[in-house]
């Protein structure tokens, strides 16, 4: 059980700090976003370069943007660990996963809520983890979409008919009251932002998400 706590919660002039309150946790979860694929623009890669920089914890990077064929691999290149794209952006989602795991990180590709699973669980031998937006991405502090946990549960099944490490993450709305049935729905990697950051204590608010979904981890 993962817990990746996302920077778009964060003190955007006080990063390396705010990355150093996260020291505990799994990963550190960076939204790339191009003001094209969704209504914001955040950071891009010279950003997550100086991040990587100074990061105490692996980075997850997840791009919101347009064409990610051309510019996710670039990210896994720079040096991030985790690499997730957009199925409803990519053109070519197996020679794009294929190019992020070439340069060292691993692979992921996401999907908005208004996506389903099955046409893209033949994916599942090209990647090594799958995003299951429980919010409309582009925005942090919204309110969690619990519909979307049929979705995490057929991830995780396909997962499993699959075989192999490939893990299941949930973002959007991730905090002590909703982080249980998404532990219990069979996500195992679990990105919180306003629910780490606004806290008096980032590593005590990881600290209690991590026991809680142990605690309900799907069988």
């Amino acid at each position: 059980m993962q817990i990746s706590p996302s920077i778009l919660s964060a003190d955007f002039a006080n990063l390396e700090a705010e990355l150093r309150r996260v020291a505990d946790a799994d990963w550190a979860h960076v939204d790339v976003m191009d003001n094209h694929f969704v209504p914001n623009l955040t950071l891009g890669l010279p950003v997550v370069e100086a991040l990587l920089e100074v990061s105490p914890v692996p980075i997850d990077c997840h791009l919101m943007i347009e064409d990610p064929d051309r510019w996710a691999p670039g990210y896994a290149e720079a040096g991030a660990q985790s690499v997730t794209f957009h199925v409803e952006a990519v053109r070519d989602a197996v020679a794009t996963a294929r190019a992020i795991r070439a340069a060292g990180a691993r692979a992921a590709f996401a999907l908005k809520p208004g996506t389903p699973f099955a046409p893209y669980a033949d994916l599942l031998p090209e990647v090594d983890m799958v995003l299951v937006m429980t919010v409309e991405p582009g925005f942090g502090g919204q309110a969690f979409m619990a519909d979307q946990m049929p979705k995490v549960r057929e991830a995780r099944e396909a997962v499993r008919r699959h075989g192999g490490e490939i893990w299941v993450q949930v973002d959007g709305g991730v905090s002590a009251t909703t982080i249980e049935q998404c532990a219990e729905a069979g996500a195992d990697v679990f990105v919180a932002g306003s629910a780490v950051y606004g806290a008096e204590s980032a590593a005590g608010a990881i600290a209690e998400l991590r026991a809680l979904a142990l605690r309900h981890a799907h069988g």
